[in-house]
């Protein structure tokens, strides 16, 4: 009777691809799926930050200056009497804003360059494969600290450089997935029949990418969060008096450390974490979307 009353809500799950994918997420990577729901509470708290935030991000108290943790504060204060919970709820959403969006940029353009490459080949893909080989031989630090010493600190600054850094360097692997797909039979018998390029880019390479793509930005996120914080620490991220967990890092965390501990573990502990369950995620998801691992059996 069990198997029976438990058949229909079997059904159910297989009638719908997203929820039976969640069911295989949670049944076989359990911690990629928690990863996931720590990824998503980060994102709902960068969403609603100004209205979760118990105190403005500039609020100053100097009569609170460098107090623990308390009911009040749950995070503590600064040197200056400011809420370090509502700095780091605000710092969630600029890094949020960052890296989805950079991410984004960055995925979007390594699809375009690593179709082009790998379906059209010859002298297209060499030409472009040396240039990509070029540009991966630059430190990524480096390379983002002499471009934003150039352009100048900004949320639109950081999300093209980021967005650019990542999306050429990524775009190498789209192309061994478009090689791949472009030599297969369906792809032959598409080009066979007449089809278009434009058809057979947009109804047969493009759909059989997408697990790649899609592991591609999760991975493009937490990698662009971190390098924002990196940039931040050392000054030339998002310019002040926004909050940003470099920022917050580097300034009255790395000042006031030895009196004010918390000033650092807590952006700092953030960061770990959304960076960390990111990764985790990523990594589920690729091995759950690619037939040639041994979780997506």
């Amino acid at each position: 009777m069990s198997e029976l009353s438990a058949l229909p809500q079997l059904q159910a799950i297989e009638r719908h691809p997203a929820i039976a994918f969640t069911y295989r997420l949670w049944r076989d990577k359990r911690l990629g799926a928690i990863g996931g729901i720590v990824f998503l509470l980060f994102l709902f708290l960068g969403i609603f930050a100004d209205v979760l935030a118990p105190y403005g991000m500039n609020d100053t108290d100097l009569t609170v200056r460098l107090q623990g943790p308390s009911w009040a504060h749950w995070f503590g204060t600064d040197h200056l009497g400011r809420d370090v919970l509502s700095r780091v709820l605000l710092g969630a959403q600029l890094s949020m804003i960052v890296g989805f969006l950079a991410a984004s940029l960055a995925t979007v353009i390594s699809i375009l360059i690593g179709v082009i490459s790998g379906y059209f080949g010859g002298k297209v893909d060499m030409l472009i494969q040396r240039f990509v080989d070029a540009w991966m031989t630059f430190p990524d630090l480096v390379l983002l600290i002499v471009v934003i010493s150039i352009v100048g600190p900004g949320i639109p600054q950081i999300i093209i450089i980021l967005g650019c850094l990542y999306g050429i360097a990524g775009s190498r692997i789209v192309r061994g997935s478009v090689v791949t797909v472009k030599e297969s039979m369906y792809t032959h018998a598409a080009e066979s029949m007449g089809a278009s390029t434009l058809r057979i880019l947009w109804r047969h390479i493009l759909p059989n990418v997408m697990p790649v793509v899609i592991v591609l930005f999760t991975t493009r996120v937490g990698a662009t969060i971190l390098a924002e914080a990196g940039l931040s620490f050392l000054g030339l991220g998002v310019p002040p008096p926004a909050p940003t967990w470099g920022s917050m890092l580097s300034g009255a965390g790395r000042t006031y450390m030895y009196l004010g501990p918390w000033l650092a573990l807590a952006p700092g502990l953030c960061l770990t974490v959304v960076v960390y369950a990111i990764n985790v995620y990523g990594d589920a998801l690729r091995d759950l979307l690619d037939p040639r691992m041994r979780g997506a059996r």
